[in-house]
């Protein structure tokens, strides 16, 4: 008898944790947010001496200035101090991401400075250029820091792409992809007569940032690239290329259905455009969040969000030429795993 009960209390045990609810859905905050040549004060200080000609608005491939260097206009325009990363700080708290992919930061030490480090952990691309891509992860969400892109740089001319894996191994996993493309070429059909410099460079990343998407279509996993884009592809119309094969639109490019899975969301479509502070001639997005299509059955509607900056803040303080972009996803994470 006493046997028989043991055997039904580990029954009962067995069924009522089978009769456990499964953890509830949760969201998870992504957003991009491109920092303006982010670095320390020390970096800075040492390198304002010797500073480039080369202009800061990167209408001159990198291989024109050395890699760890300034441009003179930013070491007039753009010295920041104290008050200028207290402001950049208190609008990261204001957007209370949960993962952002950065742009223009100068590594771990200068994000540091802006995502408190007791909160946030960092991923960034490998390169020596004072311009890196990467992530801010809140701390406590699992991931991996992912490879380099390396196919972006064009030979490091331009920036590298960097990947992060949230949830690894689990059924919650997404890939996502942080970039920061050419830019000088926002606007109008990329082979325009003369092709600027620009258009071309652009062109010449694509095939990089395509073969990544097509690869995360083919692998069926749920996917994003995130970040400055440098092109309006909100007002592209047409097809990808013109009947002698040259590239005329970017979005078409990616946007190709193929293989099956690489149909894409861009999370702006449809959103109304405002500057990121008063005064500003700016016209439409350039910083995006573009989701594969299993992520972009779980973007929460309504949840886009452009964070922009106070008159008060954008007139007395350094910020960035850009302001944050996000979204919230709905994520089913397995019981145990928590953001």
């Amino acid at each position: 008898m006493r046997r028989l009960a043991s055997i039904a209390a580990v029954l009962l045990v067995g069924c009522a944790r089978a009769a456990e609810p499964s953890p509830p859905p949760t969201t998870l905050k992504i957003a991009t947010w491109n920092l303006e040549w982010l670095m320390t004060p020390a970096t800075f200080n040492a390198l304002k001496g010797a500073c480039t000609r080369a202009p800061a608005d990167d209408s001159a491939p990198h291989a024109a200035r050395p890699l760890r260097s300034i441009p003179c206009d930013v070491v007039a325009q753009l010295e920041r101090g104290r008050a200028d990363f207290a402001g950049l700080a208190r609008y990261a708290r204001m957007l209370d991401a949960d993962v952002v992919a950065l742009q223009e930061v100068d590594g771990e030490a200068a994000a540091a400075l802006v995502f408190a480090p007791g909160d946030y952990v960092f991923c960034f691309t490998g390169a020596r250029a004072l311009q890196n891509t990467g992530f801010a992860i809140r701390r406590g969400i699992a991931h991996r820091c992912g490879a380099d892109v390396e196919g972006l740089a064009l030979g490091n001319r331009v920036r590298r792409g960097a990947t992060l894996v949230l949830y690894p191994g689990t059924p919650a996993e997404l890939h996502l992809l942080a970039v920061h493309l050419k830019s000088g070429c926002a606007r109008g059909p990329m082979n325009a007569r003369p092709q600027p410099e620009a258009c071309a460079l652009l062109a010449r990343q694509l095939p990089a940032l395509e073969a990544w998407i097509d690869n995360e279509a083919r692998s069926s996993t749920r996917f994003a690239v995130l970040g400055d884009f440098n092109r309006d592809l909100l007002a592209e119309r047409g097809p990808a290329r013109a009947p002698d094969g040259a590239q005329l639109n970017f979005w078409a490019e990616i946007d190709d259905g193929e293989p099956e899975g690489a149909r894409l969301t861009n999370s702006a479509a449809g959103e109304r455009f405002s500057n990121c502070a008063r005064g500003r001639m700016h016209t439409g997005y350039i910083d995006y969040i573009v989701l594969g299509p299993a992520l972009a059955a779980a973007r929460v509607p309504g949840s886009f969000q452009r964070l922009t900056y106070a008159p008060r803040d954008a007139w007395r303080l350094k910020l960035s030429d850009h302001c944050p972009v996000a979204i919230r996803l709905t994520i089913k994470l397995s019981r145990g795993w928590h953001l």
